[in-house]
């Protein structure tokens, strides 16, 4: 298909508009789905009912060296956050405190997601994505704020990731 030129980059933070223009700009389909704020996995079951495809965990984690790493996984995939530092080959790592997120994603805690490194300009965070996620066609995800959920096509995650001068690193963290 034809290169489209990415689109300018939202100032950040980002808002869900801002993301949403984006992604038009990079021709990539999504669908928003409006619902009250989620929380927690469980308060989201009964939206997977109603969308299809992979839903999504997201976790902003900090290594002892202060390298910061997003991960976005499939919401079943077991994650050993005690192991984790092995196979990413870096320091043990803790979850990131809320000032720090806000500071580098421009999101809120229980609003994490994929789409917030829109906000990450200079690439300070390091971004994690799960093959167990990606085995998914459709991916659902926060468009920035946990009252909606924005499904796209896995292969435009990566050309989302892409255009905004990323190499996606895609790891098989179950196990």
């Amino acid at each position: 298909h034809a290169m489209t030129k990415t689109p300018p980059l939202p100032a950040p933070p980002a808002s869900r508009e801002d993301l949403l223009r984006f992604l038009d700009g990079l021709g990539i389909a999504h669908e928003t789905y409006d619902h009250p704020p989620i929380f927690t996995v469980e308060e989201g079951e009964s939206l997977k009912l109603d969308m299809p495809g992979g839903h999504t965990k997201n976790l902003f984690l900090k290594d002892k060296k202060g390298a910061l790493i997003l991960i976005s996984a499939l919401q079943s995939t077991r994650i050993a956050l005690n192991q984790l530092h092995h196979s990413l080959g870096c320091g043990r790592l803790s979850f990131g405190k809320a000032e720090l997120l806000e500071d580098k994603l421009g999101v809120t805690p229980g609003s994490v997601t994929a789409f917030a490194l829109l906000n990450d300009h200079d690439h300070q965070v390091r971004f994690i994505l799960d093959e167990a996620l990606m085995a998914h066609d459709i991916v659902n995800f926060h468009p920035l704020k946990n009252d909606a959920t924005t499904a796209i096509r896995s292969a435009d995650l990566l050309r989302f990731v892409e255009a905004l001068g990323r190499a996606p690193e895609i790891v098989k963290l179950d196990g």
